[in-house]
């Protein structure tokens, strides 16, 4: 696993569309807080603390993992490496996790360090009052926890993706596509069209759980051997 996790973190590094993707779309989420944050006045916070802006962050965790684990399959099927990797005595359940884990770790990295580039940013520059009604306890506490389920469903939709693709923009544009409901989640709740309870977290979170495990099902059901080597053929 750990030789197929740094198989796959050397081809992100090397395929500058991955590289970018990563790097540009976390960007792009950081702009709407910030333009928030930065443009309301003291007399805001009030109204500010019924809102829950800071969750809209949470897209991160799931359009970022999306390109790089919809390149998994696919990418060595354009390369020409998939069969050599199917007839090494690694199983399925490594292969697997191998390319999963190379998606997920760097996915979740980026997305905490965004969030806790945002947050230094937001204390150091925003008015204290804006900066105490935005930055609360229940948000900070929801981006840590949520973070890894997130990541991890959008790892096994672009895998499953990938394997059945034979195209990488094309499985990269169909795992993005597969995520946004996840995002609209998110986003509902950040602009409160979706009450942000402890009842809802409780909910989604077990959704999320059984959503990640059902995931892992079906990308493991996918990354057959012999349907992969005879789609090759």
């Amino acid at each position: 696993m750990r030789a197929i996790a740094l198989k796959e973190l050397y081809e992100y590094r090397r395929n500058a569309a991955i590289f970018g993707t990563m790097a540009i779309l976390p960007l792009i989420f950081l702009i709407q807080p910030l333009i928030q944050v930065f443009a309301l006045p003291a007399s805001a916070a009030t109204a500010l603390r019924h809102e829950h802006t800071l969750l809209y962050l949470l897209a991160i965790p799931v359009l970022v993992p999306a390109v790089p684990a919809a390149y998994a399959v696919v990418g060595e099927r354009l390369q020409g490496t998939l069969e050599p990797v199917l007839a090494t005595p690694i199983s399925r359940r490594e292969l697997l996790l191998g390319k999963a884990l190379a998606a997920f770790i760097p996915s979740v990295a980026i997305a905490y360090g965004v969030f806790a580039l945002f947050v230094a940013v937001v204390e150091m520059f925003a008015r204290p009052a804006i900066a105490s009604a935005f930055i609360r306890g229940p948000e900070l506490l929801a981006q840590l926890l949520f973070t890894p389920p997130l990541a991890a469903w959008s790892v096994w939709v672009g895998i499953a993706v990938s394997a059945r693709a034979r195209d990488p923009r094309t499985a990269a544009q169909l795992a993005l596509l597969l995520s946004l409901p996840t995002v609209v989640v998110t986003t509902l709740i950040a602009v409160n069209v979706i009450p942000a309870t402890l009842l809802v977290a409780l909910v989604l979170g077990s959704v999320l759980l059984i959503a990640d495990f059902l995931g892992w099902r079906a990308a493991s059901a996918v990354l057959d051997r012999e349907r992969l080597i005879s789609g090759i053929t």
